[in-house]
């Protein structure tokens, strides 16, 4: 799936120029693998395959919203525009 639009400036970096200002170091690596996984993805599905992303959909005000585990307490969030096939809104935050 294409990414269409990214909301945390420091994944933006990453994303456009491979510029790591703004990440904490340690989770360079896996945000690279998320971010190619998520690019090569070709339906929504395939987001449950890795168990350690812990990949869920939020509940309530945010349900459209797909969260994957980063760290213990931060997180990759994204919605997916199944019409288009993009993925939109994607983010880094911390949850705590």
């Amino acid at each position: 799936m294409m990414i269409r639009s990214v909301r945390h400036k420091g994944l933006r970096r990453l994303m456009e120029d491979d510029n790591t200002a703004g990440l904490q170091p340690a989770v360079v690596p896996k945000l690279r693998r998320i971010l190619s996984s998520l690019q090569d993805m070709e339906r929504e599905a395939e987001l449950l395959t890795v168990p350690t992303w812990k990949a869920h959909r939020l509940s309530g005000d945010c349900k459209d919203v797909w969260s994957l585990s980063v760290t213990k307490n931060w997180r990759i969030t994204f919605r997916v525009d199944l019409d288009e096939d993009e993925i939109v809104d994607l983010n880094y935050e911390n949850y705590h």
